[in-house]
């Protein structure tokens, strides 16, 4: 089944008019020459502006070169005998995973002031000297740099101009701030010095006031009393058996200490040992008469009258010296022979000596005694003062450690400068570049080529598109019907 559309549907104009076939070649041929002249035009220019690049572009070489940001923390402690223990420590630069000091360092190196400075070193203007490229190399603490420069070796003085400049910078800081932690510390070091003696005045008047100038004097005291009761128990123990014999030795005797020293000084004395002489004699002679006589013989009489008036004056002369009445039973007792060495007289001087020794040792314990208590009640009053002088020296020991800490820590805080800006070292000296790294004419004539190749590429589809056009336009006119058709 064959439709024909409506004329209103479908509108097909064709040109009926026929063009001469010289015509139609000579258009074709001067389009032909028209995109050639256009594609030989765009090269010639193109090529014409490389060339003139190559000739004219100045060279610009490159000098690379390395640093290395340490990771490693250090620490120095150090010991104040008897006071305490001072140390510095700084941790890893890279301990933090918010802060990287590589980032810092790249701003600082990029930084106009560093670059200035650099470019006065070389003598050259800030502008011209340029910014250096870093790179911060992944799971390194290494940072790469690269300068460029008119020549190779102004690239690399340039490289090295930076770096010292960068130094420079690094050590200005490192410097200002050591300088403010400083000044920040002269606050709490002056504090600790001021504590330092105003605990070194009070422990020295009080020591003065106090008459404690250390601990070891209630020591010595205590050691000296436990000294002294041990002499008195021993004084004690030897006064017990003092008197256990000087009691025994007089129970013996059956004389008391007192009656024996009454002894010794009635044989001391001449008239009282005259008296016991005619009392003896008398005594004698009046035995001998009265058995030859009687008791009524005148002579008996007369010599017992004799030996009455000896026997009073031996017993008043006793009594006088003795201070007190004696009866001849008691003179009995107080009779020594007269012979030295006899053993009734070393008994005697025996008992004088133990009464005079127990005597004595008594009186030792009695002043070791009474020389205890004196020393215990200093002791006492030096415990409670002792209190306060261990107070006193605490709180100096702890303002000596204070300020000791203090004064060590400022002088480690000046010797450690690398806590905030850690220390760098180059690791790839500055290169000479041996070859300019830009214009690179194989890049410059690639790049141009590919260029050249687009263009001509691109007038080609454009003459392609026209001819296209031409061919689409005649099979039209060939067929209408079979195009309607189809």
């Amino acid at each position: 089944m064959t439709i024909n559309p409506p004329s209103s549907q479908l509108t097909v104009n064709i040109d009926d008019e026929s063009e001469d076939p010289a015509k139609e070649k000579r258009n074709q041929f001067w389009r032909y020459a028209r995109y050639a002249a256009i594609g030989l035009a765009t090269n010639v220019v193109l090529w014409g502006m490389t060339l003139t690049y190559l000739k004219t572009a100045k060279p610009v070489y490159t000098s690379g070169w390395a640093i290395i940001v340490p990771g490693a923390g250090s620490g120095v402690s150090v010991n104040l005998p008897e006071i305490g223990q001072a140390s510095s420590s700084s941790s890893s630069p890279f301990g933090s995973a918010s802060m990287d000091p590589r980032a810092n360092y790249q701003f600082l190196i990029t930084n106009e002031s560093v670059l200035e400075e650099a470019a006065i070193e070389l003598k050259i203007p800030a502008k011209q000297l340029g910014k250096p490229k870093v790179k911060l190399v992944d799971n390194t603490s290494i940072m790469e740099f690269e300068v460029t420069g008119p020549t190779a070796k102004d690239a690399q003085m340039r490289s090295n101009a930076i770096y010292n400049a960068f130094q420079s910078k690094l050590t200005r800081l490192r410097l200002e701030e050591v300088a403010k932690r400083e000044q920040g510390s002269q606050g709490t070091l002056v504090s600790s010095r001021e504590k330092l003696q105003q605990a070194q005045n009070n422990l020295s008047e009080y020591k003065a006031q106090s008459g404690l100038s250390s601990g070891d004097q209630v020591k010595d005291l205590s050691n000296n009393i436990e000294q002294l009761r041990k002499q008195r128990a021993e004084s004690y123990a030897q006064a017990q058996q003092s008197t256990a014999r000087l009691e025994q030795l007089s129970s013996d005797l059956d004389v008391e200490v007192p009656e024996a020293s009454q002894a010794f000084l009635l044989q001391a004395d001449q008239l009282f040992q005259q008296y016991l002489k005619d009392y003896n004699e008398s005594s004698s002679t009046l035995v001998v008469i009265q058995a030859k006589w009687g008791d009524n013989h005148p002579f008996v009489v007369k010599e017992a009258t004799r030996r009455d008036a000896a026997r009073t004056a031996l017993l008043g002369r006793a009594s006088s010296l003795v201070g007190r009445k004696i009866t001849l039973v008691t003179l009995q007792k107080l009779l020594i022979k007269t012979e030295s060495g006899s053993s009734r007289e070393s008994l005697f001087r025996d008992l004088v000596a133990l009464q005079s020794e127990q005597q004595g040792i008594v009186a030792q314990n009695q002043a070791l005694t009474n020389q205890i208590g004196e020393l215990e009640d200093r002791l006492q009053g030096l415990v409670q003062k002792q209190a306060k002088l261990d107070k006193l020296q605490r709180e100096l020991q702890i303002a000596e450690a204070v300020f000791a800490s203090t004064l060590a820590k400022l002088d480690l805080g000046k010797s450690d400068i690398f806590i905030s800006y850690p220390m760098t070292q180059i690791i790839a000296e500055p290169t000479l570049p041996d070859e300019k790294t830009s214009p690179k004419p194989s890049i410059v004539f690639v790049g141009a080529g590919i260029a050249s190749v687009l263009i001509t590429t691109g007038l080609v589809m454009l003459w392609w598109r026209k001819e296209t056009a031409n061919y689409i336009k005649a099979k039209i006119k060939s067929s209408p019907d079979q195009i309607l058709d189809s």
